[in-house]
């Protein structure tokens, strides 16, 4: 029932808008008006690309920042330091995205931490733009959605046994073939199920691109807040997020695929 009321009747009621139109009458009916919009105007569709990519970008990256970090806090630290460990992953979500995101605005910026200790290093003479691009809207990604990969790979990892990875170097194995053959394969529950997470964060972050990214930067979820926002037409609006719906469906369905995963398992 609530799940009828949350998440089913909304997106209904938003498939519903997204092919409604005024006519040259000005009335309201049914139109495949705000579909074609989308795909004749370029900034509309290559904006929409663009997140997807880099949505999938910042996944990807994610994941292999998130690898070590899991494997170091449940099979390199010692057992007292763990929590200790987790609750240093857990510290920058005590305070809003809008906080966080400042923070690395300030590290960033051309007068900030970092190019202060690059010129002082005598590396560079001249500051550096580091804001407003789009490694900087990536990093911000990836530090927003770390935890989200982080402890699902913890919670897999943790039922590793150890001494498959003891027989493994004994054996002779490379540290490349034990994570290939033995922590990747035993991870990819915890794996599936946290890029799904941080995949579907990215692809819907608004703040993180408009602050850390810049004009430049173009989000297709500040296309769908200026229909909504800025215009006031909602129509467009409802169809550019049902799109939105479409694609981050599509790009999950097509994970759940390539990992030979069903979404019922990595749920659980």
């Amino acid at each position: 029932m609530w799940l009828a009321l949350l998440i089913v009747l909304p997106h209904l009621d938003l498939l519903v808008m997204s092919f409604r139109a005024k006519d040259e009458y000005g009335r309201m009916g049914f139109s495949l008006r705000n579909y074609v919009t989308f795909f004749t105007e370029p900034i509309y569709w290559l904006t929409f690309v663009r997140t997807a990519v880099y949505s999938v970008v910042t996944t990807f990256f994610t994941f292999l920042l998130a690898m070590p970090v899991a494997f170091y806090i449940v099979k390199v630290a010692r057992p007292r330091f763990r929590g200790a460990l987790l609750t240093l992953v857990l510290l920058p979500f005590w305070v809003s995205e809008l906080v966080r995101v400042y923070g690395w605005m300030i590290l960033l910026r051309e007068s900030g931490v970092v190019n202060f200790l690059l010129k002082k290093l005598g590396l560079v003479d001249a500051p550096i733009q580091m804001l407003y691009t789009d490694a900087a809207m990536v990093m911000g990604l990836i530090y927003t959605s770390m935890l989200f990969m982080v402890v699902p790979v913890i919670s897999v990892m943790d039922s590793l046994d150890d001494s498959l990875i003891e027989a493994a170097c004994d054996l002779g194995g490379s540290t490349w073939s034990i994570w290939r053959e033995i922590i990747l394969p035993h991870c990819k529950p915890g794996i599936t199920s946290g890029a799904i997470v941080v995949f579907m964060l990215s692809l819907g972050n608004y703040l993180t691109p408009n602050l850390m990214g810049g004009k430049n930067s173009l989000w297709f979820t500040e296309q769908i807040y200026n229909q909504f926002i800025a215009s006031f037409n909602w129509n467009q609006g409802a169809a550019f997020g049902f799109l939105l719906l479409v694609l981050s469906s599509l790009i999950i369905w097509a994970g759940l695929r390539i990992s030979r995963q069903k979404l019922g398992e990595v749920a659980s």
